[in-house]
């Protein structure tokens, strides 16, 4: 969960994530353990940034769960927007909860739909039951592993699978194998979607391994991301969105929605797709035994 739009470079650098930490003071509405904080956004009165150690994890409005301030959970919103019709309700499960940005949204865009998220730091949930407003009751809230979450739950549960799960700024490698991703596969009903957000930097190749992952398991496959880091000019967030059958995803419409974010995004589906995978191997278990970590370039140390 990391970088957002409508703030002074001058105020923040990105650490080598792609994630943003905090340079100048910012007034803490609420700390806890761990070196979390819930910081007020001084540029919007309502906004509320969750920090861990510094470093950006979340932002909630608490005045307006629509508003989406960072890049990569708005490109994730879109393909939630023109995968089904509007207010239609939908049933998800969100891998990594931090200040439970896409479930406070997903609630006030579709009402009613039945959410359960996995948060694996209680720390984390505390703060955000403490200090953020309160949940409808449709979303449930669980302190757990998400792929042993993932692996528990009833086949063909969910319309949406969700993932932004990270530990100490990486992505743990256990939830990026092909063996991981085909349980994820298995919780979808047919017209499911599975969306990931991973951080990577030139040349991509933790990236190029995901996309290779997922395209193992699953019929159509498409990349959002900056232009910039699909030019291999910066570090930062891609989204990856996967569904069972062949045209699924809403690559057109979707193309031209985050072409005209504030933040131009790009899309890579087939063809382009193609190219940008090519030469990469889907990242299995057992590459995961021999040192792969699931942090951008492959290999742990």
């Amino acid at each position: 969960m990391t970088t957002g739009t409508g703030r002074r470079a001058s105020a923040r650098r990105p650490d080598h994530t792609g994630r943003r930490r905090c340079r100048l003071p910012l007034p803490a509405v609420e700390t806890a353990a761990d070196d979390l904080e819930l910081v007020v956004d001084p540029a919007r009165r309502t906004g509320r940034t969750l920090l861990a150690a510094g470093v950006e994890q979340s932002y909630v409005d608490v005045a307006d769960p629509r508003h989406l301030e960072f890049e990569y959970v708005r490109r994730m919103a879109a393909v939630i927007d023109l995968a089904a019709p509007k207010g239609r309700p939908l049933a998800a499960l969100h891998l990594g909860g931090g200040a439970l940005t896409l479930p406070r949204w997903l609630a006030a865009t579709r009402p009613g739909s039945p959410q359960r998220v996995i948060e694996r730091d209680p720390a984390v949930v505390d703060l955000v039951r403490r200090a953020l407003p309160p949940l409808p009751p449709e979303v449930r809230v669980d302190v757990a592993d998400a792929r042993a979450a993932v692996t528990a739950a009833p086949p063909a549960r969910y319309d949406l699978v969700l993932a932004d799960v990270y530990r100490a700024a990486r992505m743990p490698g256990h939830v990026g194998t092909v063996e991981f991703v085909a349980e994820v596969a298995r919780t979808l009903s047919s017209d499911g979607i599975y969306l990931v957000n991973i951080t990577d930097l030139p040349p991509l190749v933790f990236s190029r391994s995901q996309v290779a992952t997922l395209r193992a398991v699953f019929a159509d496959v498409c990349l959002v991301a900056d232009r910039r880091m699909l030019r291999g000019r910066r570090y930062g967030n891609l989204v990856l969105a996967a569904a069972h059958r062949p045209g699924r995803l809403p690559v057109r419409r979707l193309a031209a929605r985050v072409a005209a974010d504030p933040v131009p995004g790009g899309v890579l589906h087939g063809a382009t797709l193609d190219a940008f995978v090519s030469g990469a191997r889907p990242a299995s278990d057992a590459t995961l035994g021999a040192g792969w970590d699931g942090f951008p370039g492959g290999r742990a140390g």
